[in-house]
């Protein structure tokens, strides 16, 4: 499950798009202006936007530009009626990561918009990432070598635990599933001679044990959500 804006001007279209998205399990806010748009990403997390280029006040692409300067790597999906080549090569240009024209169909942008949450969760497209605790200790995960480091303390990280931390680290507060982590791993190389098709079901919690033990007196667990998944979380108040 993702968490997503969509940001739309037209009622009907807004209203059916949240529907669609949310049966298919998604956590969905909306807005239909781009200055709505702006108080939201300062107040929330999201992980993907669809975004209308023809809004009300600042455009579509003016906000574009504007989150770009704040979030370099939040999936963007722009929806809109500008079919020209110049068009599409202005907002691609700007930022976003995919480009699709109305009308459209539902079944393609779910499966776009699938592809471009799965791309994102990856380490490669993650940026640099941060996480502070009450510790002091500040937990940082190199982007693009299993590397992370606890303070400035490193961490011994084989290629899995670094992606499995990596996608903890992002969805730190959200439960990740074992399906998410699977996605991640695909780009990794098999430790042990072990396959991902072959993984046993038990093996995950090997993983998962390995990192707890690292992050040991860190102030942060991965916690089990029982049938969902796990949960990066803070162990102190």
């Amino acid at each position: 499950m993702a968490h997503l804006l969509i940001i739309e001007d037209d009622e009907l279209l807004r209203d059916g798009l949240s529907a669609q998205l949310a049966q298919a399990g998604h956590a969905v806010a909306v807005c239909a202006s781009g200055e709505d748009a702006q108080q939201q990403l300062l107040a929330s997390r999201f992980d993907g936007v669809v975004l209308d280029l023809g809004l009300p006040g600042i455009s579509g692409m003016e906000w574009l530009h504007w989150l770009r300067q704040r979030q370099a790597a939040l999936p963007v999906l722009i929806l809109t009626a500008r079919d020209g080549m110049e068009d599409r090569v202005q907002g691609l240009n700007a930022g976003a990561d995919d480009y699709l024209t109305k009308p459209f169909d539902m079944a393609e942008l779910q499966a776009r918009l699938g592809a471009l949450l799965r791309r994102s969760r990856l380490p490669a497209f993650g940026g640099s990432l941060e996480l502070p605790n009450q510790t002091g200790r500040r937990l940082r995960v190199d982007a693009y070598l299993p590397q992370a480091w606890l303070g400035d303390q490193a961490l011994d990280l084989t290629q899995r635990e670094w992606a499995l931390l990596s996608l903890l680290v992002t969805n730190a507060g959200r439960v990740v599933s074992r399906e998410d982590v699977l996605e991640t791993w695909q780009a990794d190389p098999a430790e042990g001679g072990t396959a991902l098709g072959g993984l046993a079901s038990n093996a995950l919690e090997v993983y998962i044990h390995r990192l707890r033990r690292k992050l040991a007196d860190s102030g942060l667990n991965i916690r089990n959500i029982r049938g969902l998944g796990y949960m990066l979380e803070s162990t102190t108040p």
